[in-house]
């Protein structure tokens, strides 16, 4: 009895001094965080790597500040409270309202419906406000998933004026009139596996599952997807202070870290597409997001670009071959005709120095856990900054 009493003390303190380590933690991030944002100017490089940091903004209430800042929107200019006439011979208040009735799962389950009917409401004005003020941009199914989540944080009018900002910035591909960009965007998917396993790349390559199940993902942001909102925030803390391709970095990370489930599949189309269309809800959300920053830094866009490019072709038919997932094929010709083009032992030499790297990458994830701020956030940041202020120059001339 008293050596199990002793031990129960012991797991207390444990869990006693772990819970103090953390609370003096998250209070000293919160000062920084409010320091930066007292500074003059603020210190946006600091909330940038804040954001994307273990743990991400925090709060609420915190993001309600932080957010505009990363996005650089004035909050003392944000557009009025629209009037009726907003909806009025609107060509796309139909299918905007349609999404919005369907997004019962994006607000928090206890909410009162009547509190949940004035919100969505709110949503759907939002979204007209953005699109009519901006009429070369266009509306796409999962919009209103990115939008909603600015809402629920930030309130309307500052969710409207964010959301503005996003749209002509990270979103921006998204809401071309055809989804050439956005299949350009997917197609930076597969080069990124490739250069982390090569063996993962090629068991996909045979299955030939194309991009198509991350494309929720994308174009939501994760929103769609996730159901603990806490998750979905935090994601969007680190998007927004990052690179805007690096949501599809975090796509990468989510396949290369459910290797063993794909390997074990069925090497069919439907099998992995069904599997990997299926995110799991327990991931763990900071490791992935800190191996997605040291990805994003050792495979940096403008060396996969040219892959992604020469991929394009391929990425294009990744569409025709969605629509055959209900057909059971299992090609194997894409396979067969890589294994003729380069010798056996040359591909065994890449996947030993590909898992290799892999290992390399994992020690990364972790000391970006353990040293929050460290080298690959503070790189990350960097070229989220240095991106923005090419942004600005090219809509401020």
């Amino acid at each position: 009895g008293t050596l199990q009493d002793n031990s129960t003390l012991l797991q207390f303190k444990f869990f006693y001094i772990l819970k103090l380590d953390y609370e003096s933690k998250r209070k000293r991030k919160v000062a920084e965080i409010q320091h930066a944002l007292n500074s003059s100017p603020v210190d946006v490089a600091a909330l940038r790597r804040m954001a994307i940091s273990e743990g991400g903004l925090l709060t609420d209430e915190i993001r309600s500040k932080v957010w505009p800042k990363l996005l650089n929107v004035n909050t003392d200019d944000l557009p009025p409270k629209p009037g009726p006439e907003l909806r009025e011979n609107n060509k796309d208040y139909q299918q905007v309202l349609l999404d919005v009735q369907r997004s019962l799962r994006r607000f928090p389950p206890r909410m009162p419906d009547a509190e949940r009917e004035v919100l969505q409401e709110q949503l759907i004005d939002s979204i007209l406000v953005v699109l009519k003020r901006n009429p070369q941009l266009h509306y796409y199914q999962g919009y209103h998933d990115i939008v909603v989540t600015f809402l629920l944080v930030v309130g309307e009018r500052m969710a409207t004026a964010l959301v503005e900002k996003l749209s002509t910035h990270h979103l921006r591909d998204f809401m071309d009139p055809t989804m050439d960009n956005t299949k350009h965007i997917l197609n930076y998917l597969m080069p990124i596996i490739e250069s982390v396993n090569p063996e993962l790349h090629d068991f996909m390559q045979r299955a030939e599952v194309g991009t198509i199940f991350a494309l929720s993902w994308l174009i939501t942001w994760f929103g769609h997807v996730l159901s603990d909102f806490r998750h979905v925030v935090r994601l969007y803390d680190f998007f927004l202070a990052c690179h805007p391709l690096m949501p599809i970095y975090f796509a990468a990370v989510i396949v290369l870290y459910r290797e063993h489930q794909v390997l074990e599949s069925e090497c069919d189309m439907a099998s992995v597409h069904h599997l990997l269309s299926q995110i799991p809800q327990d991931l763990p959300y900071e490791t992935l997001i800190s191996r997605a920053g040291d990805l994003f830094v050792q495979f940096p866009p403008s060396e996969l670009s040219k892959e992604a490019i020469q991929q394009e072709n391929t990425a294009v038919s990744t569409f025709k071959d969605f629509e055959l997932v209900s057909a059971q094929q299992r090609p194997d010709a894409v396979l067969r005709r890589r294994l003729r083009e380069q010798p056996q032992r040359e591909r065994r030499s890449n996947i030993t120095a590909a898992r290799t790297g892999t290992r390399r990458l994992m020690k990364l994830a972790v000391m970006g856990l353990t040293v929050a701020l460290g080298a690959a956030a503070f790189a990350v940041a960097n070229g989220a900054l240095e991106w923005a202020a090419k942004f600005e120059l090219q809509l401020f001339p």
